[in-house]
């Protein structure tokens, strides 16, 4: 008996000894974890200059830069995240800001800003000395980077930003937003990840207000009201509601504006040559019907100074005008081997461009501006469109319409940025037609039904519809294919009849273009042609009055049958 009393001491000992040791794991596994996070690890911060970005439920990538004590946003991202005008001129070392009335001009590097108005506007801004650089460059080259003062993009620009300590971060407000607000049943912890062990971002006490991001089985995706985004247990925060979070308006965004007519526009395109060609006026117009819209061909960029040359008189405007027509004309970049890039990429040049075009557009009495150029590359894109911000100030102060041509829009031509020639042009003009061109290779129609669709419907997707004309074509391509070879001529409307009888008359409307079709074989040589004339033009104008766009263009005058102004002037009328 005496030797068993040990033993079984000795065995409850053991299993007091496990027990002690197992419940110790127990309570180490399922304790929480009072660990801190490591904050500049989870915002990212590698450098004690950045400053990370919270934005509508994110950790952004982006970094502001600390710089001296003032917040520095590197102009791509003001771009992407805040507004797309502010403008840097690399070649000149300009920051521009554009607004309906007037631009901004900051000397990149300098503390202050000028504000130039456009002629014939009184200055409602005045330019002043912030005390810090409002911009500045780091790198060079290709590689160099602008910084923008973040205080200056908010002085023209609708968004709030609150600027939190330890460590700084920022919140940007963009616009109102709708949440799931819960607040804290229990002193608790938001932590980095599900789970006890995961460090702590903040602790929150009972009341502490909550953004619920996502919702799961035990813990919860939350963003807290500093900035702090990971997961807090779901049973220390109570019901869920529906909350609004409001920004307070800081700017008041300028009204574009526009001078867009209550009616349709019908307007056709005059070719001028030269300064002779103005005479042809009469013959341009001889056949029309319900056109009240005349556009010469009169000003070509010439070089890559900026220069323009221009056929503009005032009498072809007064003889216009006695006709009942507005003369809206065209500048192209087209007629001239010129370098867009290299001219618009330039604050001087650019200004040069537009003081010149006011200047006749003042001599010669037009009522408008038509920008026809159709070389900008990717390159050029951003400067092109700060081209037309510039322009529509000049246009804006002299009561002169801008319109702007641009292709049908498709991803490989987005740099003539449409929504925001939507933005500052009265009218954008879709050109309609070169579905197939000439010299492609590649038989086809011109303008296929499908093809003026996609044009107005993506147009339409950034773009008021008074704002939006489609052109027309009033030609066709007359496709040859002998073997592999391709070969092929531009016909005009009036010339089409006599095309079609020497190939044989035998077309059939074709239901996919909507667009009556000849196809022949001749000496080995097949024939084809998708023609345009009263039938077609009918179907696209139908298309035109069912989604109330601002009216028709045609390309060009002199081309067309008599016979197509009645069904132009029954659209352009009703």
């Amino acid at each position: 008996m005496k030797r068993v009393i040990p033993a079984l001491i000795a065995i409850v000992l053991i299993i007091l000894i496990a027990g002690i040791a197992l419940g110790g794991k127990l309570i180490e596994k399922y304790s929480y974890s009072d660990e801190m996070d490591n904050l500049e690890e989870y915002f990212g911060i590698t450098d004690p200059n950045q400053v990370p970005i919270l934005y509508r439920g994110e950790k952004l990538e982006t970094k502001l830069l600390n710089k001296d004590g003032q917040l520095y946003l590197d102009l791509d991202s003001v771009h992407e995240l805040l507004n797309e005008r502010f403008y840097w001129d690399n070649r000149e070392n300009w920051l521009l800001y554009a607004t309906p009335t007037a631009k901004m001009v900051n000397q990149i590097g300098a503390s202050s800003y000028t504000v130039t108005n456009g002629m014939g506007y009184e200055s409602e801004i005045e330019g002043e000395d912030l005390g810090y650089p409002i911009s500045f460059t780091e790198g060079e080259g290709d590689s160099a980077v602008l910084y923008v003062a973040l205080e200056y993009v908010h002085k023209f620009t609708n968004f709030t930003y609150e600027v939190y300590e330890d460590p700084k971060r920022v919140i940007f407000k963009t616009e109102n937003r709708d949440y799931s607000q819960v607040f804290v049943t229990k002193d608790s912890a938001v932590r980095h990840r599900g789970g006890v062990k995961s460090p702590i971002l903040k602790k929150v006490v009972e009341g502490d207000e909550l953004i619920l991001l996502e919702e799961m089985e035990d813990w919860s995706k939350v963003e807290t009201k500093d900035g702090f985004i990971g997961y807090i247990e779901k049973k220390h925060y109570g019901d869920v509601k529906s909350a609004v979070e409001q920004i307070t308006p800081n700017y008041a965004e300028p009204e574009y504006t526009s001078l867009t007519s209550d009616s349709k526009i019908s307007l056709g395109w005059h070719v001028v040559a030269a300064t002779a060609g103005n005479d042809t006026i009469y013959e341009a117009l001889q056949y029309q019907k319900g056109l009240d819209v005349i556009s010469p061909t009169w000003f070509k960029l010439t070089d890559d100074a900026g220069n323009i040359s221009s056929f503009a008189t005032a009498n072809y405007v007064n003889i216009a005008h006695n006709m009942g027509l507005k003369v809206w004309a065209v500048i192209d970049d087209f007629t001239n081997p010129v370098d867009d890039y290299e001219v618009l990429s330039y604050t001087s040049k650019r200004e040069r461009i537009i003081e010149s075009l006011i200047t006749e557009a003042k001599n010669s009495g037009i009522d408008g501006i038509n920008v026809d150029f159709e070389k900008v590359s990717n390159e050029a894109g951003p400067h092109y469109v700060e081209f037309l911000r510039e322009l529509s100030i000049e246009c804006r102060a002299n009561n002169l319409v801008l319109s702007v041509d641009d292709y049908v829009p498709y991803n490989f031509n987005s740099q003539y940025n449409i929504p925001a020639q939507g933005e500052v042009a009265d009218y954008v003009i879709i050109m309609g037609y070169d579905e197939h061109y000439h010299g492609s290779g590649d038989p086809g129609s011109v303008a296929s039904i499908d093809y003026v669709k996609h044009g107005i419907t993506e147009t339409l997707k950034t773009v008021p519809p008074k704002k939006v004309i489609n052109a027309l074509p009033l030609y066709t391509i007359q496709w040859r294919t002998t073997g592999t070879t391709v070969t092929d001529d531009y016909v005009t409307m009036v010339n089409q009849a006599d095309m079609v009888s020497r190939l044989g008359g035998n077309y059939t409307w074709d239901e996919t273009t909507c667009q009556n079709y000849l196809e022949t074989d001749i000496g080995g040589t097949k024939y084809q042609v998708w023609l345009e004339d009263a039938e077609s033009i009918q179907v696209k104008l139908n298309v035109m009055k069912a989604n109330e766009i601002g009216g028709v263009a045609v390309w060009r005058l002199g081309y067309e049958d008599p016979a197509i102004w009645n069904v132009i002037s029954a659209y352009s009328e009703n």
